[in-house]
């Protein structure tokens, strides 16, 4: 099984971070949320923050695990094991390496962009408020 890490990051407007994936990527154009593959031997988190760094630039500052998921996709050989983090970023610019663009968008917009499938669920939750990135990041240690 593959594990992969995901950063759900929040500003304080509540927008949340997405990319689109480039062209030439496995399933083309869709919209995720930046993360990627855990390398053999890493932890989480650590990977969360190399990941982070590599597609953007940025640097962690935080991280609260919200959700976890198992996927499989009919073009990837092996299921999927997603974590999904809400995640604080330094502030600064952001530039996007491994994404075609990044949006800062609302909630309640994030149904109107084709993710995903392995996101579907947290997208749901996202979008109807049941899952609110900045305040577990708050209550959280």
């Amino acid at each position: 099984m593959t594990q992969v890490v995901v950063a759900v990051i929040e500003r304080m407007d509540r927008r949340l971070l997405i990319g689109q994936r480039r062209r030439e990527d496995t399933s083309p154009l869709k919209w995720e949320f930046p993360g990627g593959k855990v390398r053999n031997g890493e932890a989480l988190e650590a990977a969360l923050a190399r990941e982070l760094h590599e597609e953007l630039g940025a640097t962690l500052v935080k991280s609260r695990k919200i959700a976890e998921v198992r996927h499989q996709y009919a073009n990837f050989p092996q299921e999927l094991q997603i974590h999904f983090y809400a995640a604080a970023i330094e502030n600064g610019e952001l530039t996007p390496h491994t994404f075609e663009q990044v949006q800062w968008v609302l909630p309640k917009e994030l149904g109107g962009f084709d993710f995903l499938a392995a996101n579907r669920q947290l997208i749901a939750e996202l979008a109807t408020g049941k899952i609110k990135p900045g305040e577990i990041l708050e209550d959280g240690h």
